[in-house]
Order: structure tokens, then sequence, then C-alpha cells
């Protein structure tokens, strides 16, 4: 009897999965591979925090499989090497795997199908980023433009989510043990706790996502990006339930928590139209910006010792959970690539080191919209002040608080800009600014006339 393999990359679940129901609709019995990529695995981007998400999620996923009589296969080394020796030990005659659209995706992809009876199914978006361009065959990089022509093609309704498999059968194969490791306590791994993530979000929080994304003292996002990221979630599944909250009356959260889904979207077909991306920046005329580069101000920033509360507040949260929010991604960006002047690659390559849900599409993308260098990317005359951005996005200092403890005790009215402290205030709060808690590692103002003299440099070297 022949087999089919499904391969499984990132596409952790069971439910809404093209490339399984694909697989199983052949009436084969049906091989769940993962392949364990050197390449990817024991890359210096991907992060410990990252690694131990996807283990945990191929647990659970092994777990989800024998409930229903399968069993999941596991192999490390080359993906074409191993497929090959699948292949040739169980007889199977198809492969089916969800498609990806980065560049090492593609270019692993494109490798094993000129072997083997590879076929590539739907993808990690709701479209397929060769489908959204404009009427010249040019890819959008303007996002307003983009939505409007994502939404306007035809969009999946509940009736287009695939159920999972009732019962399954996978022979006899060997199979390497997954490692132990130990869940993240902020992101528990699976399909179950992504499908419990999103209704909790969908009865609740979903109402208020568009004031309370912002806040960083506030559990108003949907802290879905993990799942979203290893497939343990289809996007599909997350359009459709914004859509029909949509259409139940939801207002503006909805609205904005869609938008916030189309541009996953957009930065996916960012990358995939331009590969390069993330070593150069999509305006050409800010590649030569004259970078700081200091390796103490890097050090400090990566530390969460800037002097910043807010900017160290998120750094100091990234290196415990792997996650921050979305508005402290933009703070600690902007201070990085403006205020310090250190090259976004940098931020960017640091982030993919820890974020759990690390992406190189949307990381790159976010890198350079906030630098100001890539796809609609904010005015390079945009650069966030810290200070205002703390008083307005953590008002009373509680995320602060919450990750510097050492500011604790300190009044709101410092909590934002400590260094303002009165002496007898820092004896009295227990923090001594200079001993306790660090003297700002650059003047915002002095930054800000930098960067502003950098960028227009840059400009005037490149051309308009």
């Amino acid at each position: 009897m022949s087999t089919t393999i499904w391969w499984i990359r990132r596409d952790l679940r069971l439910t809404d999965n093209p490339a399984l129901t694909a697989a199983v609709a052949r009436g084969s019995p049906v091989i769940p591979c993962f392949i364990i990529d050197s390449q990817l695995i024991g890359s210096p981007n991907t992060g410990e925090k990252r690694r131990t998400f996807l283990l945990g999620g191929l647990v659970a996923l092994a777990a989800d499989l024998r409930a229903r009589g399968g069993n999941l296969i596991i192999r490390q080394g080359d993906p074409l090497a191993e497929l090959t020796r699948l292949q040739a030990e169980s007889g199977a005659t198809a492969i089916f795997a969800e498609a990806d659209f980065s560049p090492y995706a593609r270019s692993r992809d494109a490798r094993v199908a000129a072997h083997l009876p590879l076929h590539l199914v739907s993808g990690p978006t709701v479209h397929h980023p060769a489908n959204v361009r404009k009427s010249d065959g040019t890819p959008y990089t303007v996002f307003t433009s983009f939505k409007k022509a994502w939404l306007s093609l035809p969009l999946p309704t509940a009736v287009d989510l695939l159920p999972a498999p009732e019962r399954l059968y996978t022979p006899t194969l060997a199979s390497l043990p997954l490692p132990e490791v130990t869940p993240l306590a902020a992101f528990p791994p699976g399909e179950a706790e992504a499908q419990r993530r999103l209704q909790r979000f969908l009865a609740g929080p979903i109402a208020y996502y568009a004031n309370a994304r912002n806040r960083l003292d506030q559990d108003g996002t949907s802290q879905l990006s993990p799942y979203l990221r290893f497939g343990m979630l289809s996007a599909r599944q997350a359009v459709v339930a914004a859509l029909e909250a949509i259409t139940a009356g939801s207002g503006e959260g909805t609205q904005s928590w869609l938008s916030e889904l189309i541009w996953r979207e957009f930065y996916v077909s960012i990358l995939y139209h331009f590969p390069d991306a993330g070593r150069h920046s999509l305006r050409p005329q800010y590649e030569h910006i004259p970078w700081q580069n200091d390796p103490d101000d890097f050090a400090a920033w990566r530390a969460g010792f800037t002097g910043y509360p807010v900017v160290d507040a998120a750094m100091r949260q990234l290196a415990v959970t792997g996650w921050i929010h979305n508005r402290a991604r933009m703070i600690v960006a902007s201070f990085l690539a403006k205020d310090l002047l250190i090259d976004w690659r940098w931020g960017q390559r640091w982030f993919m080191d820890h974020l759990v849900d690390g992406d190189p599409a949307a990381n790159i993308g976010n890198w350079q919209w906030t630098a100001g260098v890539g796809a609609d990317a904010t005015p390079y005359f945009r650069i966030f002040n810290p200070v205002v951005q703390s008083k307005k996005f953590d008002p009373q200092g509680h995320f602060i608080r919450r990750w510097l403890p050492e500011l604790a005790a300190v009044p709101d009215l410092y909590i934002h800009a400590p260094w303002e402290m009165p002496i007898e205030v820092q004896k009295k709060s227990g923090c001594r600014i200079g001993r306790d808690y660090p003297v700002p590692i650059v003047d915002h103002h002095f930054a800000r006339q930098r960067a502003l003299r950098a960028y227009a440099q840059a400009w005037a070297r490149g051309g308009k």
C-alpha cells in the first residue's frame, strides 16, 4: 500500500490544515513528519525561547496525533536527504506541505521539489503574496493600498475552515525522540492553547483592542503571535473570527485587529517580493546612514540599562519572556536606530535571537518601518520621545515598576524620567541615579538632532 507524507513545517495543528487535509484525502496511510532542519534549529537567529516553544508545540501535536491513532515521525538533518530516506522506507508516492514564503523556505522547497513529489498547499497567509499585486503586476509597498487590494479578494468564511481528521493511521517507522523541554510560562505551546486564547480574546478584549492594544500596562492584545508564527492557529481562522465579529457589530476594536492581521500579510508580501530586505534598506537612499554603532550603547540597550525606564523595562521583559508589546517594540527600535544611531539590522538580529514569535517577515518589516528605511515606513524625522511614549502608554508606571524593581518606590511624578528626581527624593525612594539605576546614556534632544542630520546626510547622498 502506498503512503503519503505530511511534511510539517509552520503548521503545528490539525484544525484548518490544508496540507494535512490533502494528504488524508488520498485515502492512504499518512506519515506526519517533522524534520529538525540543522540550517534552522542551529542558526544563531533561532533563539532558545523560540526553539523551546517549537519543541513544546511538537510534543503537543504528537499527543493530538496519538489520540487519533496517528504518530509523529521526527527526523533530523537536511530536509531533502531525510525526505528521500523516508520515502524509500515508506513507499510514499506524494509529499504534502504548507507553502512557506521566506527566502530560505522557498529555496529549500524548490530543491526538494526538483527531486521528490512535493505538493505545496496554501500557506501561512490568507492570500498568497503573489496574488496581491497592482494592476501592472508589481507588488504593493504602501499598506493602505495593499489592504484595499487584500480585502477585495475573496475572503474565507467559517464553512471554509477544515475540520481536524477524526482518525489517522501511520505505519511503524523509526523516529527520533523529542528533547525534553520546560514549556515557557508565558506561552504554553500547542493548538489547544491557541484556540483557548483566541476564544478568550474574542469574548472580551477584542472590543477594546483599538485603544488597549497600545497600553503597556494593560492586557489588551491577543498574544496570539507565537501561535500564528508556528501555525498552531491558522491565519485563515483568525481572519474568519475577525470578520464574523465585525459582522456581529463588535466595532472599532475588531477592525483594528483585522488591520493588524493584514499588516502581517503585508510584511510577508514585502519579504516575498524583496528577499534582500533583511540585508538592505528598501529605500536605497538610506542604505548609507552614518551609524554610530557604539558597542557599549548597544550592550546597554540589550541589557535594559539605558537610563530610560520604558526602554529598559521592555528589554528586560524580552529577556525574561521572549515577548514584548508591539508598542514597546516600536519604542525600543526607535531608541536604538535613532537615539543611539545604531544600525537597525543589529536590533533586528537581536530580536530574532530572543523573540518567541520571531518571524523573519514581520521582524524585518517592523524594524525597517520604525527606522524609516522600509516599505510604507514612518518618516525619518518621526523619532519617538521615550519619556512622552512612557507617559502616554504607561501613565502610572505599572509596566515600568513590574520590570524595573529598582524603581518600585519612585513617585509617579518621576517614574518616567527618574534622573529628574531631587536627591532627597532619590534617597527616600531607595534609588540613587547613577548607582541603583543608570544615568541616561544619551540626551534625547541631542540624539534627535544628531539622527536628523544623519538621515538628511544619507538622503542627500542617495538622492531623492
